[in-house]
């Protein structure tokens, strides 16, 4: 009993910079997924329709994914903590200048420049969030970075409507950048985080270099554009196919958010026994959760169960993901970061883009069995991965 105790004692905390990285996520998350729920309103103060208005939201991918890709080395240079500061200014400049954009245009652009700025903040964030772990509790502490995404989720998504409706659509982005500053007030103290090592920025790009990368990026890309393509049609799905109004896709996302939160509490385990292990069978039961989605697609109930699984089933596959890209080279560990963010964003847009034609012809269902295929893919990928790294040590 005394040695148990003593052990619970000695256990390292969580560090306080976890939260504030958590917020930093969630900024990014809300401006990524607030859109969608208020496009009618901001479409309409434009004079557009909202097929224009979404451009809006493919510059911002395309913005993201070109940052990460090209300019996420400027982490290992300078510390992901400078570049995490610079980068949030930018990105809540950019967010100030999207709620006051006079016209369609503007906002597209504006737009654009918080996708540059996301592109630097997300691999600063994965990178200051494998610093600040303490040892034996990295799962845990990227668990709570990654409940982030929950916030954004649940905030960005169910508030973002309301707050529209109640004080017109760019309050939510004056909303945001409140809490943005919140957000960099709670990152002085990592202004200095993560090695600057003063040498030119090479691109990152050549990290994919690092052994085991190449699998690694290719079960990512397989994996978010499942992701994305499925949840890109799934509001359409009830509406149009379940004969659902709208505000059902805000109840399915509320579960999807609070699945994705819920694994947090169980991050713990993955310290424990080993994220090498685990990537494959995380992504299997992903694979399982789509082809139950399957099944349920028929039925609104059934549809909340299985998305809430779906939240819990993605937060422990990316949260071990993220774990694996970061152990790989600790030294170039911001442009490994970039890059994952670079695939992440270019499958947010072949998910959505590629799953479309087959969701008009084919229905929801098949993109549920679409997404199981690239999920087995997945987790191959991610079994290869440490015999990829192996081999070439």
């Amino acid at each position: 009993m005394t040695n148990a105790n003593q052990t619970t004692s000695e256990a390292p905390r969580i560090p306080a910079a976890a939260y504030a990285l958590c917020l930093c996520i969630g900024l990014v998350g809300a401006n990524s997924l607030a859109l969608g729920p208020i496009a009618p309103r901001v479409a309409e103060s434009f004079a557009s329709g909202v097929p224009a208005l979404m451009t809006a939201s493919a510059a911002f991918g395309i913005g993201t994914a070109a940052s990460a890709l090209l300019l996420a080395g400027l982490i290992d240079r300078f510390g992901a903590g400078r570049v995490l500061r610079y980068a949030l200014l930018a990105f809540l400049a950019a967010l100030a200048a999207s709620g006051a954009a006079p016209a369609l245009p503007a906002f597209v652009g504006a737009q654009l420049l918080a996708g540059l700025a996301a592109g630097l903040a997300l691999p600063s964030i994965y990178t200051l969030a494998a610093l600040a772990a303490p040892a034996g509790r990295e799962s845990d502490t990227l668990g709570i970075v990654l409940f982030g995404w929950t916030l954004s989720m649940v905030a960005g998504v169910s508030l973002s409507a309301v707050i529209a409706d109640l004080f017109g659509w760019r309050m939510v982005y004056g909303i945001v950048v409140v809490v943005g500053l919140a957000a960099m007030a709670g990152t002085t103290k990592l202004t200095a985080g993560g090695t600057a090592t003063g040498r030119a920025a090479p691109s990152p790009l050549l990290a994919l270099r690092v052994p085991g990368i190449a699998p690694l990026l290719l079960a990512c890309a397989a994996f978010m554009a499942s992701f994305y393509g499925v949840y890109a049609y799934v509001g359409d799905h009830l509406h149009r196919g379940l004969g659902l109004p709208v505000s059902a896709g805000g109840l399915l996302a509320l579960c999807y958010g609070l699945g994705f939160g819920a694994t947090t509490f169980l991050d713990r385990w993955i310290d424990r026994l080993g994220p090498a292990r685990l990537l494959p069978l995380f992504f299997a039961v992903v694979g399982a959760v789509y082809l139950a989605m399957t099944a349920a697609s028929a039925s609104y109930p059934a549809l909340l169960a299985v998305v809430f699984c779906w939240g819990m089933a993605n937060h422990a596959a990316l949260n071990v993901l993220i774990l694996r890209l970061a152990a790989l080279d600790p030294g170039r560990r911001g442009a490994i970061m970039g890059l994952n963010s670079g695939v992440t964003y270019l499958a947010l847009f072949a998910g959505t883009t590629g799953f479309g034609p087959l969701y008009a012809s084919a229905g929801f269902a098949a993109l549920a069995g679409l997404a199981v295929a690239l999920m087995l893919a997945a987790a191959l990928a991610a079994a290869l991965a440490p015999r990829a790294a192996t081999a070439s040590a």
